[in-house]
């Protein structure tokens, strides 16, 4: 008994296919209809065919111009890519408002996207629409790759060039007004130095008008040669020496303190004005903060949609929607048959 209501309500492959056998007719008709429609439906009247260009980057390393040409750092070089973390920082300026807006002013997005500049909503749309057109990734050897979809194929590559210019342009001016903020800073101090040891040297030009030159040297000579007068009687020799002495006396300390200042201060100056001259070279010389692996160029062919596979895809959920329902009209018309 248990087997026979089994064998009722179980619903084999073989009667499946028979049952899909009886309605190949209905099956066929609703699979064209659904290939027509999808071909229909996907055609550039209803869905505006893309174009993709891509352009890929290496960023450049971070150290700056002084320190890779003059310094000579030895973990600089200039021709060395990237790392990760240049990586990112690229990455972090290509999504910036920055970039985007200045993109979408170059370009008049505004208009190329036929957007309403009426509605009070229009920078949220434009920036969801720029979002979904410009794809910036980082590939697995740490380069940048820029993705850039439109309608105009060749728009789609200058748009995607014009992103590596802007780069270079954005990062370098980021560069360019820090280190002239660092430029001035060295500059005052230099010129400070500068101002000081002036000062210092004329004052040691007047002590040497005093007759003081040398002094260690000057005091242990005098001192021997005063010995030798007094030794020797030299009554007027010994007034002059002791002279000198007092002379020495007066002005040695000071001239020491100077001339030992002076030699610290003109140390300091010359390391001041390598740093100078690094800042220089920093503030008023720039480089490219990018090597282009391949430029974007117009795509001869759209990459949205693929209709291919959209009616590949319409086609399958169609005929399989169409099996459920048969499955599920046949199902249902047993049932009832079995309640009468």
């Amino acid at each position: 008994m248990i087997n026979a209501n089994s064998k009722n309500t179980y619903f084999d492959s073989s009667e499946l296919l028979f049952v899909l056998y009886q309605k190949k007719l209905l099956i066929i008709i609703i699979a064209i209809i659904a290939i027509i429609s999808a071909i229909v439906f996907s055609s550039p009247i209803f869905i505006t065919p893309l174009f993709k260009s891509t352009t890929i980057i290496y960023p450049t390393t971070s150290s700056s111009i002084s320190n890779t040409l003059i310094v000579k750092d030895q973990n600089s070089d200039l021709l060395r890519f990237g790392d990760e973390e240049e990586s990112e920082q690229l990455l972090q300026l290509l999504n910036s408002t920055l970039v985007r807006s200045r993109i979408i002013d170059k370009f008049n997005l505004i208009d190329h996207y036929d957007m309403d500049v009426n509605s009070p909503l229009i920078m949220t749309h434009l920036f969801k629409e720029f979002d979904s057109k410009f794809k910036f990734s980082r590939t697995e050897f740490m380069a940048i790759e820029i993705l850039v979809l439109d309608h105009d194929s060749q728009m789609a590559a200058n748009m995607a060039n014009e992103i590596v210019r802007l780069l270079d342009t954005v990062k370098i001016n980021m560069q360019h007004k820090r280190a002239m903020d660092g430029l001035k800073i060295v500059e005052n101090e230099y010129l400070q130095l500068k101002a000081d040891v002036k000062v210092m040297e004329d004052s040691l030009t007047k002590l040497r008008g005093k007759g003081i030159h040398d002094y260690e040297s000057q005091a242990e000579m005098i001192n021997q040669q005063l010995a030798i007068e007094i030794a020797t009687g030299n009554t007027s020799a010994v007034r002059r020496l002791e002279t000198q002495l007092t002379i020495l006396a007066e002005y040695g300390g000071p001239y020491v303190s100077l001339r030992d200042a002076l030699s610290y201060e003109k140390e300091q100056e010359s390391e001041m004005k390598s740093k100078y001259s690094e800042a220089r070279v920093d503030a008023m010389n720039s480089l490219p903060q990018s090597f282009v692996v391949s430029k974007a160029f117009a795509a001869e062919r759209k990459s949205y949609p693929l209709r291919v596979i959209i009616v590949l895809l319409t086609t399958i959920a169609v005929l399989f929607f169409t099996i459920l329902v048969i499955l599920f009209l046949e199902n249902l018309s047993k049932i009832k048959l079995r309640k009468v």
